[in-house]
């Protein structure tokens, strides 16, 4: 993989003022710039993208492999909880999906603790604050250049 595509979504523009018992003092662009780090040291270029828009979101997730990222990390914010549209943009494309979030979701208020995405993402991480964007890089560059994750996303849409 030599480019991994990372998306924010809604509300981590405010990383390091929101919630910072939840989420922490560190900025989006301090994140960024700590996947960008860990990517340059694995020979992967990192792109690193926030929306608070959906639609945007899903704009660029389907528009991964056309811009040539072997895979990517996606914090869906809220949309975590309730967007089956996200889940349908990860499920229909061919680059694998690592999820992330900063906080254990599992171990936080009943209505964050399900995932509408993880079902078909590659899978999740959450709760090692940025470190677990550079755990998801990593996941990403395991599975090399992506054909276990076609293979996954095919068998689901054939329902195997």
């Amino acid at each position: 993989m030599r480019a991994a595509l990372v998306l924010h979504g809604p509300n981590l523009n405010l990383l390091g003022t929101r919630e910072p018992a939840v989420y922490g003092r560190v900025s989006l662009t301090d994140v960024d710039r700590l996947v960008r780090e860990a990517g340059r040291r694995r020979g992967v270029r990192v792109e690193c993208r926030q929306s608070n828009v959906e639609g945007e979101l899903i704009n660029w997730l389907q528009g991964a492999a056309r811009e040539g990222f072997g895979g990517v990390v996606l914090n869906p914010g809220a949309f975590t909880h309730y967007s089956i549209a996200l889940r349908d943009a990860v499920s229909a494309i061919a680059v694998p999906v690592v999820e992330v979030h900063l906080s254990n979701i599992h171990g936080r208020e009943e209505f964050r603790r399900h995932s509408v995405i993880a079902a078909v993402a590659r899978g999740q991480i959450a709760g090692f604050g940025p470190q677990s964007y550079v755990l998801a890089l990593d996941a990403l560059l395991a599975l090399g250049d992506g054909r276990a994750g076609r293979a996954v996303n095919q068998r689901r849409r054939r329902g195997v």
